[in-house]
């Protein structure tokens, strides 16, 4: 549904994206992580027509977005960072003005608007001005008033960024709906929590793409042991050891640690290393790699191979 081949995208001398290349396939859940900076609103302004690129070639359903952006805007729904409807307007006269402007026909605008409404649980909201609503439900309005023309492709950067973990919890129950009914769905997510919701997720670093997969096969493909162990001094045990042998990354949370090792034989190495130093260490444990681990170490395999 969605082809990305060798995309990039120059600021002057920045470069935002550098010969970036994947492909979504039709009715998947697909996912952009990465930090601020690396490019993932840029990728989807550009396939959504906001932006043109430098160099490469994008295609929606076989269409380029370049050469074809309107036949593209017809099958896309795009909904940008911030809030981008109208405040002074309510629930309803915004829904309208995007009728109007997708050209809904008016015979079929009731029944689709009433329908929308339901479905982002907003009928008894409708009429309240966007500016008195929760940052929840201004992004369940911007949701619905992307789906006023049946899109077949939904492009969404960080919609749930601001919002309360309940809000964030119905807004992805409202995406599942959306999922369900064969809709593609390309979603750029500070949360590795949503990210693991995906069916495919693109790991993004300086514009670059630098993995891409299944995320069980992203936690389950990484090149370390991981362990957990708890501490009442937590911290001095983390530098004790953050630079000995096998020791590829190590972090500290409250009386929680968290270590990435080369092999899981280690173990007894960094017990004798706590013990000498009087640090008392209990629990250590291997457990399941979660996405976050995943993200931190292929990133930092990146950063050390180009150093």
């Amino acid at each position: 549904m969605i082809s990305v081949q060798n995309l990039t995208k120059r600021f002057g001398e920045t470069v935002a994206l550098d010969n970036l290349s994947f492909d979504v396939a039709e009715g998947q859940l697909f996912g952009l992580i990465g930090p601020d900076g690396a490019g993932k609103t840029t990728t989807m302004r550009v396939i959504s027509t906001a932006m043109l690129p430098t160099s490469g070639r994008v295609t929606v359903a076989k269409l380029d977005v370049t050469r074809e952006p309107e036949a593209v805007k017809a099958l896309i729904g795009y909904m940008p960072q911030r809030f981008a409807l109208y405040p002074d307007l309510t629930v309803i006269e915004n829904l309208n003005f995007f009728a109007d402007v997708f050209g809904s026909p008016r015979p079929e605008r009731e029944k689709l608007i009433a329908r929308l409404l339901g479905f982002a649980r907003l009928t008894e909201f409708q009429t309240r001005r966007a500016h008195n609503l929760s940052g929840g439900m201004q992004k369940k309005l911007a949701l619905a008033a992307t789906l006023m023309h049946r899109p077949r492709v939904l492009l969404l950067d960080e919609p749930t960024t601001g919002v309360d973990p309940v809000s964030r919890r119905e807004f992805w129950d409202l995406l599942t709906e959306i999922h369900l009914q064969g809709v593609t769905i390309v979603i750029c997510t500070p949360y590795l929590d949503e990210a693991e919701r995906c069916t495919r997720v693109g790991l993004m670093s300086r514009g670059e793409l630098i993995a891409c997969d299944a995320p069980d096969k992203l936690r389950a493909n990484i090149a370390a042991t991981v362990m957990e162990a708890q501490s009442a001094q937590a911290l001095t045990a983390r530098k004790l050891i953050e630079k000995s042998a096998g020791v590829l990354g190590v972090s500290a949370h409250g009386d929680f640690l968290r270590l990435f090792l080369d092999r899981p034989d280690r173990q007894s190495e960094l017990e004798s290393l706590w013990s000498a130093a009087g640090i008392r260490v209990e629990n250590l444990r291997v457990v399941k790699p979660r996405l976050e681990d995943a993200f931190v170490l292929i990133l930092q395999d990146t950063v050390n191979s180009k150093q």
